[in-house]
């Protein structure tokens, strides 16, 4: 058997634009044939954990109904406050102030699309009588943007940042950020975020977007700083400990000293045990922290962390490829075989799957079992030349 090396590739599809971005990295391996990880797929929620809007005073000019509305909001009664403006609203369409009081208190339950209708016919009622207000503008920016309509944001995010004579605010810079990041604005969007920052050293949405602006331009170092920064001010910030454990896994693929990769994949066991912590029994959690411990050679560990998640009937093929990983990292091969089994059972399409349960049928001398998976692992890849060794190696002890 001649030797060959380990390659780890992991994808990681992120946040807001679902984008797939590909690492790999190169191990020393003893004499053994070639072994490839899976990919392992996560879509954090969109980060947009900020300050809400503070309701603005009614006018002076406000109805009797407006102002028991905005006591209602007040009071954090936001289903009675709605209910009261709205009943304002459809007395008279044209009163402003009662769709601004519904918008804000829809906002508030969460229900941003009502909000964003609502503040529109606000918005457009204030402007028609030239007495438009900052506080609608910027609550009706921030339901857009809660409503992935972004185009129709941005303008009003600019406008709300652009205030001639007003402080800096980071909760607005970030939704412009987001905005501009979502709009595929990369560099209108690090400007923006880096304001926030600059508001608000521990904005740590700003500081996630910030470190995935630098882990998707591949300027790991400079990804792995911020998002440590983020981690810091947030430390529940289960994305930002996603991004750093694939920046670090990244980083250790592109070392060329083994002392600089091994740290860094003892790195990302660490910031794959917080995210562990956050999310407690999360599977695509503890398959994440199972990859670093793979990753840092810490074998049996990633045994115990993945088969409390293989032990689920619905556990996910990838996550029982890795169990089977660890299990023949650690020489068990019985288990190993049996795992691999079970992630072919759910996704029969994995090339990688074919390899390594060929490699342990193969080392536990069931050779006839190697060349069968082995061929189906050729039949996925045709152009793969490991297969093609492999199964030439193991044909004269198949009988």
């Amino acid at each position: 058997m001649k030797n060959s090396f380990f390659r780890y590739r992991v994808a990681l599809v992120v946040a807001l634009l679902f984008t797939s971005s590909a690492m790999s990295f190169a191990q020393s391996g003893s004499t053994r044939p070639r072994r490839v990880d899976p990919a392992t797929n996560q879509t954090p929620p969109p980060t947009t954990q900020q300050p809400r809007p503070k309701t603005p005073a009614p006018a002076a000019s406000a109805s009797g109904d407006t102002v028991r509305a905005y006591a209602l909001l007040q009071q954090k009664q936001y289903a009675e406050a709605a209910k009261e403006a709205r009943a304002a609203a459809a007395a008279d369409p044209k009163n402003s102030e009662a769709w601004k009081l519904a918008g804000f208190a829809a906002f508030y339950q969460n229900q941003f699309r009502e909000a964003a209708t609502d503040l529109q016919r606000a918005l457009d009622l204030q402007r028609a009588a030239k007495e438009e207000d900052a506080p609608t503008v910027d609550a009706l920016a921030q339901s857009l943007v809660r409503s992935d309509e972004f185009e129709r944001a941005l303008p009003l995010l600019v406008a709300a940042t652009s205030r001639a004579g007003a402080k800096p605010d980071a909760t607005l810079l970030y939704y412009r950020g987001l905005t501009e990041y979502r709009t595929n604005k990369p560099i209108d969007a690090e400007r923006s975020f880096n304001a926030a920052v600059k508001a608000d050293p521990k904005n740590s949405a700003s500081l996630f977007y910030l470190g995935r602006i630098s882990y998707e331009r591949k300027q790991t170092d400079a990804a792995i700083a911020t998002l440590n920064r983020a981690t810091l001010a947030d430390p529940r910030f289960a994305e930002a400990w996603t991004l750093l454990t694939y920046a670090y896994l990244r980083r250790a693929a592109s070392a060329t000293v083994p002392a600089q990769a091994d740290a860094d994949y003892l790195n990302a066991v660490r910031s794959s045990d917080s995210l562990s912590r956050v999310r407690v029994g999360d599977e695509t959690a503890a398959a994440l922290n199972g990859q670093a411990l793979i990753g840092a050679k810490q074998f049996p560990r990633a045994v115990a962390v993945l088969e409390r998640a293989g032990a689920n009937p619905n556990a996910q093929g990838p996550t029982l490829y890795l169990l089977g990983v660890a299990y023949s990292r650690a020489k068990n091969f019985p288990k190993a075989i049996a795992t691999f089994e079970r992630a072919a059972a759910k996704t029969a399409g994995d090339v990688n799957i074919y390899r390594e349960l060929g490699y342990a049928y193969e080392v536990s001398k069931q050779y006839a079992k190697a060349l069968a998976a082995y061929q189906k692992g050729s039949e996925l890849a045709p152009d793969d030349a490991d297969f093609k060794e492999s199964m030439e190696r193991v044909r004269p002890f198949a009988k």
